[in-house]
Order: structure tokens, then C-alpha cells, then sequence
């Protein structure tokens, strides 16, 4: 080969390897291009969608003005309201006509309904075990005994000098009338404190009756004739007097503070 020829040669290989760098160097170049567009591009921005008919979906924001109220949940199993542990008897409500209960023994002088006779029995100790000694000073009637009592009531009013008009109204707010009271249920109690055992409102502040107040929820007894309730009972402020209503009943009744009359009208 002539020294041109080499010459020649010698120019084409410079040529191929400028060639070479300048791929290399525009490969270099693109790599850090595309990391640049990666570092940059926005995170979790919803990107419009396009569905199969070419269409663009925008993410819908929902209108808070519009949405819909969550319904309240619903108790499971809610509680009977004419159940026999809520029978309502008050001067408006008579007994129903051959009204019977089957009664238990509490004692030698008391009886009520066999199917409240295990709670009451559990309220008694519950508050022996406090220290208090909580005395039945009432229970079961029969209609014979509610008439004797409402007849005495009666004669007291009738000796101050009312008339027998008068003295019954008179008797009806301390004493219920035959067929309207619910000792005759079997279901309410009068129960007092041993060391103070008169049917007053000081009954309230003994230790017992605090007790009760509190607690006797627990075993399905309300303290049924309260002070503010008396326009809707119908009875004078009792704070001896426990009806039974079964526990969920008399947790509902002592947390929301109505009387039964109240709750069943709910």
C-alpha cells in the first residue's frame, strides 16, 4: 500500500471513532434527560381516564351538601313494649279484666311474680352486702286488700270534714284506686329502711333508699313514682315504691330519666 493510501486510511478510522463518541455521548445525554422527567413528575395526581369509547372520566369529588344522612342503627332485638313485665296500671289504666299472676314467697308476709322473685332476691343482697339492711314493707294485693286500705284512706278524708266526692279524689292521690294499683301486678315493691321506716319524703335520704336509687336499675327495678313525674303518673312522690320492668327496660328508663308512662309512649 502506497503512503496515500495509508494516509486515507488512517483519516476513515479517526472518523468512525468521532463517530463512535458522539453516539455514546447522545446516549449519556438522553439517560440523564429521562431520570430528570422522573425525579420531577407529580406523585399520586389522579391522571384523567379514558374509557373504551374515547371519552375522558374525571375523578368526581363528592358534594358534601348532597350526600345522604347515615340512618341510625337499629337494636338487634328491641325491647317488647307489651310484655308482661311492662304492663302499665294507673288511674287511667285498670287491670286488665281476669288479670292473673303466679306468685312466689319472698317471705312469710310477701309474695310477688314468680318471674321477678330471682332479680329481687339478687337487688336484696347486693345491697346487704353494702352494709344496709333494705325491709319489704309491701308487696303482692289482692283486690280485697287494695279495697281496705283505699277505704281507710277515704275514712280519714271523710273525718276532716270532706265530702265522699272530695275524700275519694283525696284518697286517689295517696292511695290507689281498687284495680289501678300496681301492687296488684305483683311487680312493685314498697321498701323502706330498717332504721327509718316511715312512707315520707325523708324515706329519700336514708342510706337504703340512696342505694336503691342507684342501683336498683341493675335488677330491672325503677324508683317508679318520681318528685317531677307526678302530673304524668298520676301518684304523689313515692321514694319507697320499686316496680319491676326487666333490666334493659330499667337501664333505659334510669339512663334516659323517664317514667314508665313516658317510655312507653316512646
Amino acid at each position: 500500500m502506497t503512503q496515500e493510501g495509508r494516509r486515507v486510511q488512517r483519516r476513515r478510522r479517526r472518523r468512525r471513532q468521532r463517530i463512535r463518541r458522539l453516539c455514546l455521548l447522545a446516549a449519556v445525554v438522553l439517560v440523564i434527560l429521562a431520570a430528570v422527567l422522573l425525579i420531577w413528575q407529580p406523585w399520586g395526581k389522579d391522571e384523567p381516564k379514558e374509557d373504551p369509547a374515547g371519552q375522558t372520566e374525571t375523578p368526581e369529588t363528592p358534594d358534601p351538601g348532597t350526600e345522604e344522612p347515615e340512618e341510625p342503627e337499629q337494636p338487634e332485638n328491641p325491647i317488647d313494649k307489651t310484655a308482661w313485665n311492662l304492663l302499665l296500671v294507673n288511674p287511667w289504666n285498670p287491670l286488665p279484666e281476669n288479670f292473673t299472676v303466679e306468685l312466689k314467697d319472698v317471705n312469710a308476709s310477701h309474695q310477688v311474680d314468680a318471674r321477678c322473685y330471682d332479680d329481687l332476691m339478687e337487688m336484696l343482697e347486693a345491697a346487704q352486702a353494702q352494709g344496709l339492711e333494705p325491709v319489704i314493707c309491701s308487696s303482692y294485693r289482692t283486690q280485697n286488700t287494695q279495697q281496705v286500705l283505699f277505704d281507710y284512706a277515704v275514712d280519714q278524708f271523710l273525718n276532716q270534714g270532706l265530702s265522699q266526692e272530695e275524700a275519694e279524689k283525696a284518697a286517689a292521690r295517696d292511695t290507689a284506686v281498687p284495680g289501678t294499683s300496681e301492687h296488684q301486678v305483683g311487680l312493685a315493691l314498697d321498701i323502706v329502711d330498717v332504721n327509718y321506716q316511715m312512707l315520707d319524703d325523708a324515706q329519700a335520704d336514708t342510706p337504703t333508699q340512696q342505694w336503691l336509687m342507684a342501683n336498683s336499675w341493675r335488677y330491672g327495678f325503677i324508683l317508679r313514682y318520681a318528685k317531677e313525674k307526678t302530673d304524668i303518673t298520676g301518684i304523689m312522690y313515692e321514694p319507697w315504691h320499686y316496680r319491676y320492668v326487666g333490666r334493659e327496660a330499667a337501664k333505659e328508663i334510669y339512663e334516659s330519666g323517664v317514667c314508665l308512662e313516658e317510655y312507653l309512649a316512646q
